[in-house]
């Protein structure tokens, strides 16, 4: 850190630090908590950023600082200091300079500093102030309570966090990084699925303790990255994909454990219904937000009514415990571990998600069809790459493409739904029939992406979709006869999920879906609806079917895992992390 007296002396001390560090201004006469300057200087997801009294600025905002920094010397003078006026805005050098940057178009960020004090005063009155708000305050405290999740389940705030943000300070003071501790609580919990896999009591009820820990271990390194301000675009990928693969990897556990204690092979088509369920639920969420994401004029009453319930206290809570967050569910699925069988596990998993999927879907269904609202093109667009229509849908669309069309997206996806479920629930197994269904999916599915979605309930496109394809492909394991294929499904719609929860928080970071080139290769969701069906009707009830589905879950996994590796790990990847998704 260097001081200078003035505004030109700066100026002159920026020009000597490389263009590729990060620097940040601070008047000399700052007063204020030290983790107001944390808040403001130290935050690696923004470009700038700023308190007042402070700023700083990321190399790609460089540029814009030094304009902006000469024209402040040349207002203000290069060997003046800067005059405070009594009126509220920060009319420091920083202050000018953050005004200034967003005048060029790049983005500030002011951090909420609540309780904290961040202050440049001007006369001793003003000082005696600020000293003594700093005095009052506890910084720690306030940087321990901001390190939890503003919104978030029961469980987690009650029974988990109370504690896990002193194992997130022990943490950060020994010099563990979230990205660590996210790593341990993934190996935690595949140690908790190889424990539920021995089919023992004892090994069950281990898995029940291991998958607690690594659930506190999973609140621990979120609550590290916001007490230590660790953001990362490798920790947002390991965020947001973790979570789904130690859950669904517990599931293939229970179901390993089941099979090797005797029970019957349907518990992996339990355990692949569950991992469906709750995938859909994410979709359902993912899709409605998307669609309403930057949307204008909302007048839903029942929105209205929901901020409304938000002031009863006891509401809320009830509220979030029904959409079984990821606290509860993994208390539940811990519990029920230790102390039934999988099978017990996976039917309260299948009925308590069910209902929460209901509940979500009626409340989502209820604000889209009361709510008048002009949805975005990008809201247009996130909805299709949602959909992840591949090469078949994208030929049907652009013949059928037009103002007029018998059905809208969501009539024309929820038939060909039917249509490919019901398909393969009812015909013969093995029947080519069900081929012949395939093709009219694809038909549907092409009809329902011929125009952009911006109509008020579109978002159930990319939904329906997703069920047409995981079921379909449950089903037609499960109806096979065929040892193992129940398995290897799990598998591909593992592989599958994994490539959509991507496309999500892709979308969510700013930066697009994955490439076109990726959804053509992998076949999008209804060439592999398609592909299946043509599978089973190929080698019905044999062996091959097994092979057939391994391998296209081999496939689909090499291909996106690659490309999701080589993108999370670029430069252009963002920082996204889940600030109140209750997953």
């Amino acid at each position: 850190m260097v001081s200078t007296a003035d505004a030109g002396g700066a100026a002159a001390l920026l020009a000597d630090v490389p263009a590729d560090h990060r620097v940040a201004l601070v008047d000399p006469r700052f007063v204020g908590h030290l983790h107001a300057l944390r808040l403001g200087l130290t935050d690696p997801r923004f470009p700038a950023a700023t308190v007042p009294g402070a700023l700083t600025a990321q190399p790609q905002a460089r540029p814009a600082l030094v304009r902006a920094l000469e024209r402040t010397t040349a207002a203000v003078g290069a060997a003046a200091p800067v005059v405070v006026d009594p009126a509220p805005e920060d009319r420091t050098v920083p202050g000018r300079i953050a005004v200034a940057l967003e005048a060029e178009g790049i983005a500030v960020q002011r951090p909420a500093l609540g309780s904290l004090v961040a202050a440049v005063p001007t006369d001793p009155g003003q000082e005696a102030a600020a000293v003594a708000g700093v005095a009052a305050v506890d910084d720690e405290a306030v940087r321990l309570r901001n390190a939890v999740k503003s919104r978030d389940g029961f469980f987690t705030t009650f029974c988990i966090s109370p504690y896990s943000r002193y194992i997130a300070r022990w943490c950060a003071r020994r010099g563990l990084t979230p990205n660590q501790v996210t790593t341990a609580s993934l190996i935690t919990a595949l140690i908790a699925a190889g424990s539920a896999a021995t089919g023992t009591r004892g090994g069950y009820v281990a898995a029940g303790m291991l998958l607690l820990v690594s659930f506190v271990l999973d609140c621990t390194d979120g609550q590290l990255a916001r007490y230590s301000l660790q953001y990362s675009t490798m920790g947002a990928w390991l965020d947001a994909t973790f979570d789904r693969a130690k859950e669904y990897a517990y599931y293939a556990g229970l179901a390993i454990g089941a099979a090797r204690g005797g029970d019957s092979d349907d518990v992996w088509a339990l355990a692949l219904g569950a991992m469906i369920i709750q995938a859909c639920r994410h979709v359902v969420d993912f899709s409605f937000n998307e669609a309403n994401h930057d949307s204008v004029a909302n007048t839903s009453p029942t929105a209205a009514l929901s901020d409304a319930l938000d002031n009863v206290g006891w509401t809320v809570w009830v509220r979030r415990i029904i959409v079984l967050p990821i606290g509860e569910r993994w208390a539940m699925i811990a519990v029920l571990t230790a102390l039934t069988t999988p099978r017990t596990v996976f039917y309260a998993l299948l009925i308590g998600c069910a209902l929460a999927a209901c509940y979500t879907l009626v409340g989502r269904l209820l604000r889209s069809v009361t709510r008048k609202a002009r949805r975005t093109e990008r809201a247009a667009r996130a909805l299709a790459d949602l959909a992840d229509s591949g090469p078949l849908a994208k030929a049907v669309a652009s013949l059928v493409h037009g103002p007029k069309r018998a059905l809208t997206a969501p009539a024309a996806a929820l038939m060909g739904t039917l249509v490919m479920v019901g398909a393969a629930l009812f015909l013969p197994y093995g029947s080519w029939l069900t081929v012949v269904a395939a093709a009219v999916y694809v038909v549907l599915a092409g009809f329902a992406v011929a125009r952009p979605l911006r109509r008020a309930l579109d978002w159930l496109v990319p939904p329906f979709f997703r069920a047409a394809e995981y079921v379909t492909i449950l089903v037609l394991a499960a109806r096979s006869d065929v040892p193992h294929a129940v398995p290897a499904a799990f598998g591909l719609v593992s592989a599958v999920a994994y490539h959509h929860y991507d496309t999500v928080y892709r979308i969510r970071g700013g930066t697009g879906a994955p490439p076109q080139w990726l959804v053509r290769t992998i076949g999008g969701h209804e060439g592999r609806t398609a592909l299946v069906a043509v599978l089973a009707a190929v080698l019905t009830h044999t062996s091959g079917f097994t092979t057939a589905l391994t391998a296209l879950a081999v496939a689909v996994a090499l291909v996106v895992l690659v490309e999701s590796i080589r993108f999370w790990v670029s430069s252009s990847a963002p920082a996204v992390h889940d600030e109140g998704e209750l997953a």
